[in-house]
């Protein structure tokens, strides 16, 4: 995750993206036990704007260092990354409100626990619910937290059946 991060950081400073935030289970790691997955999943915001075309000149600068593209990601060190465009208010909010960690010294953003709930809930698969319970087991974040960050993004539908479903909110 060193090479990972020190890329990221490369990018900022370079202008080839504006910021980013790992999200995902990679971002979970963060807050609960680890989980297993296969890829790291970054946001990113891109200068212009956030159309998939845009990301080529981010695939050149990982290009030139040695980063080759692999199906969807680019494999960084021991890491595919998918580089993910901002691709709604809730995962821009997610991206500005980041929380700094570090990586061996090097900072690396994440995806504050409330925000990878809600954008958790918004993608409303069963490994998103169990990413979900995990953050609310691990006391990473409360009920309320989530509820709150999902209404304010009209997740409340989302919200509510999965508080009925697993947290027994009639």
């Amino acid at each position: 995750m060193r090479d990972v991060a020190t890329l990221l950081n490369e990018m900022v400073a370079a202008g080839v993206i504006e910021t980013y935030a790992v999200f995902g289970a990679v971002a979970q790691m963060r807050y609960t036990e680890a989980v297993v997955t296969l890829d790291a999943d970054v946001l990113v915001a891109l200068p212009g704007g956030n159309e998939l075309v845009l990301l080529t000149p981010l695939y050149a600068f990982c290009l030139q260092r040695g980063f080759l593209p692999e199906g969807e990601a680019v494999r960084v060190g021991d890491w595919p990354v998918q580089f993910i465009p901002a691709f709604s208010p809730l995962t821009e909010e997610a991206m500005r409100d980041a929380e700094v960690g570090e990586v061996d010294g090097i900072p690396l953003r994440v995806v504050s626990a409330v925000h990878l709930a809600a954008i958790a809930i918004s993608a409303g698969r069963a490994k998103d619910h169990a990413r979900v319970l995990g953050l609310l087991e691990a006391g990473a974040v409360s009920a309320a937290q989530v509820a709150a960050v999902c209404m304010r993004h009209g997740l409340a539908p989302g919200w509510h059946c999965f508080a009925r479903r697993f947290l027994d909110e009639r």
